[in-house]
């Protein structure tokens, strides 16, 4: 049995850690600073747009396929500005007043965002470049586990810690986890690629265009973009509105930020390293099922919570069940989606299956703040509708399954 380089396990690690930073302030942090503030329901879920630039990426993703220095790196050569942009913007926001300044601090988050996003497209390239066939597993529970370890330092232990270190440590702290990162990738040398189906030259615009266009044709892709873009809908629903039912229901920031920020994230982490022994151990698609059916129970349990009244017990195995089997989803997503993708094009393609995973997800935010705020659902209702997407997304698996057994993985992906 091949072994798995844990020296490209730990780089991309690294990597996608500093890139879950921003997203983990914005989305754990944030939401419960604002709503204790006494900011709306509607106004906070709006502010999901900040992750536009993880929705919209793929735009951008072809310039970072077809340009990049040789010399320095063409993956590295993207990696480094993107790097040093989101160590800039963290210390700024440290010096910017929150109470007065909001919108000041909220465009510096949406600039962490883009210039994490960017980056997030040459690391995707530099994974696809640098991952073996027998190595997917590993290198996915590398980039989701360290993409929450990120979410779980900004978003959780900091915020833990806030009341010793207040926002302004906690930015600091961000731009000095970044800086880290930035001294990690200059001291590392990006491999010549030189692998089966990995070609050294670039491809010009029409090559390109001519190639994402093949592989959006191929048999059975309109189900699989389906599939990705909705496999997190119902779950994001209830994610987005059950920090904010704790607050309103009388849990301090505290209480949240340790129990879903970070217990929470600490679970997610290891459902995501089982995850990536699933993806190893069992064929993708058998993982991806057993996860999605696993997942329904705890969201299910979120629902009871809101019916009939939380307990601080009730709180944390629900959260830590709930991170835990989508924590395996997500891994098992992930490597599935990496299955698919044509190495020629690498960036460019895992940039395009990503955006649409992060673009399914982004109306749920806004949809579910909508149905509390203005057409009078409750919390009870809005968790029991993101149950139900989400047992209703476990019957895509048969067309897709289908697809499986009557098409073979191209030469070209892995």
């Amino acid at each position: 049995m091949k072994r798995i380089s844990y020296r490209k396990v730990g780089l991309l690690g690294a990597l996608y850690f500093a890139q879950g930073l921003p997203y983990g302030f914005q989305s754990k942090a944030l939401p419960v600073y604002l709503r204790t503030h006494g900011v709306s329901v509607l106004a906070i879920t709006v502010l999901e747009v900040l992750a536009l630039p993880w929705m919209l990426k793929a735009l951008w993703a072809p310039l970072v396929d077809r340009y990049g220095s040789e010399r320095l790196g063409r993956r590295k050569s993207w990696i480094l500005p993107m790097q040093l942009g989101l160590v800039l913007t963290c210390a700024a926001a440290a010096f910017v007043p929150i109470e007065s300044q909001l919108p000041l601090l909220l465009g510096l988050v949406f600039l962490m965002n883009l210039f994490a996003a960017t980056q997030d497209i040459a690391v995707d390239g530099f994974a696809v470049d640098l991952l073996e066939p027998h190595e997917l597993g590993g290198g996915n529970s590398a980039q989701v586990m360290g993409y929450k370890l990120g979410m779980l330092t900004a978003g959780g232990l900091l915020v833990w810690m806030i009341d010793l270190i207040h926002w302004r440590g906690l930015f600091l702290a961000m731009a000095a986890l970044s800086l880290l990162v930035l001294g990690v990738v200059l001291q590392t040398r990006e491999p010549r690629r030189g692998r089966e189906g990995v070609m050294d030259e670039r491809l010009s615009w029409a090559e390109l265009r001519d190639k994402i266009r093949a592989v959006l044709v191929l048999p059975g892709t309109v189900w699989m973009l389906l599939f990705i873009g909705t496999y997190k809908l119902g779950e994001t629903m209830v994610d987005v509105l059950f920090k904010l039912f704790l607050v309103d229901a009388g849990f301090t920031a505290s209480q949240i930020g340790q129990w879903v920020g970070t217990w929470g994230t600490v679970a997610s982490l290891l459902g995501s390293a089982a995850g990536g022994v699933l993806a190893t151990r069992m064929p993708v698609l058998g993982a991806l099922a057993l996860a999605s059916c696993l997942r329904v129970f705890p969201l299910g349990w979120e629902w009871l919570l809101a019916v009939q009244g939380p307990t601080e017990t009730g709180v944390i195995a629900a959260t830590v069940a709930e991170h835990f089997f989508g924590g395996v989803l997500t891994t098992t997503m992930f490597a599935f989606m990496m299955s698919r993708v044509d190495r020629r094009i690498g960036a460019t393609h895992y940039t395009l299956l990503a955006s649409v995973e992060v673009i399914g997800k982004g109306p749920s935010g806004p949809l579910a703040g909508l149905l509390y705020s203005q057409w009078g659902w409750s919390y009870a209702n809005v968790f029991l509708l993101g149950t139900v997407l989400s047992v209703a997304f476990v019957g895509l698996f048969l067309p897709l399954r289908r697809m499986a057994s009557s098409t073979s993985t191209p030469s070209s992906t892995v």
